[in-house]
């Protein structure tokens, strides 16, 4: 099993940290934190000779941190905590982006640092891997991290991840959690008060069941991706769509008062591109 790195606690004012100092004598009161999400249908991406590498989609999500040696917490909840996909990712980022300090935050079977809302709040950037979001969501409330997440987002840490770790910072959206048939999930975390689809160009089930939720209302409005997007939000505003490849899109995905929905496409940035 995988340790956790222990890293030392830096106090607010250190460059790496994105807690706003607090303001003082006769000076001005530091600027809000800008508050991060990328929600992706992206993420590490398969490598023929190691295994993985680090896609530009998170990369995106790092430079989006602003800091000069970013700390990233690993967090893959959402498949157990599996042990090789912690170990795959340790080393593409090792590989890719040396600069960055990579951790983890396991809870299976219990978790792997003394205090996990300090671990959260000392970090720039949190991925979160793919899997079962509805698992994901009840083990973080059991463990009272729905709570740290928004303090975390609040000061300025930026969330991102891909499918389930697209998901579960929405109202919900769609999921393969229950099995092979799609169903809804409407407990997410809320922080971004729309719902959310990733796979919706690869997956079949998953267009036609987000119209059919976004229509009858048991879902609000909200943001889909094709496979390689990232939906970015600061605060709970959209900012923007970025891909790692071309032919793909984001969705806007609402319906109106007699239940009609509407789609419209999101041109992405590529990533790849400038």
């Amino acid at each position: 099993m995988l340790g956790s790195l222990r890293l030392p606690v830096a106090s607010c004012c250190e460059p790496h940290r994105r807690r706003p100092c607090p303001p003082q004598a006769g000076g001005r009161a530091p600027a809000r934190p800008a508050l991060n999400i990328l929600a992706t249908s992206a993420g590490f991406q398969p490598d023929g000779r190691y295994g993985l590498q680090v896609g530009p989609v998170v990369r995106h999500a790092i430079a989006l941190s602003e800091a000069s040696r970013p700390r990233l917490c690993l967090m893959h909840t959402a498949t157990g905590d599996d042990a090789a996909r912690y170990a795959l990712a340790y080393a593409a980022l090792a590989r890719d982006c040396p600069q960055v300090q990579v951790s983890h935050l396991q809870l299976f079977p219990m978790p792997n640092v003394a205090d996990p809302r300090a671990h959260l709040l000392s970090q720039d950037v949190v991925w979160v891997g793919g899997g079962s979001v509805v698992n994901l969501l009840a083990v973080w409330r059991a463990h009272g991290l729905a709570e740290v997440f928004r303090e975390a987002w609040e000061q300025g840490v930026v969330l991102a991840g891909g499918s389930a770790g697209s998901l579960c910072w929405h109202v919900g959206g769609t999921t393969d959690s229950f099995g092979p048939d799609l169903r809804p999930v409407t407990d997410g975390l809320a922080l971004l008060p729309f719902s959310n689809c990733p796979h919706y160009d690869s997956e079949g089930q998953r267009r036609p069941l987000y119209r059919e939720l976004v229509g009858s209302g048991a879902l609000p409005a909200g943001w889909a991706s094709d496979d390689g997007v990232g939906l970015h939000f600061r605060g709970a505003q959209f900012a923007g769509a970025v891909s790692d490849r071309a032919d793909a899109y984001a969705w806007r995905v609402d319906s109106d008062a007699d239940g009609a929905v509407r789609e419209t496409r999101v041109e992405p940035r590529r990533l790849d591109e400038g």
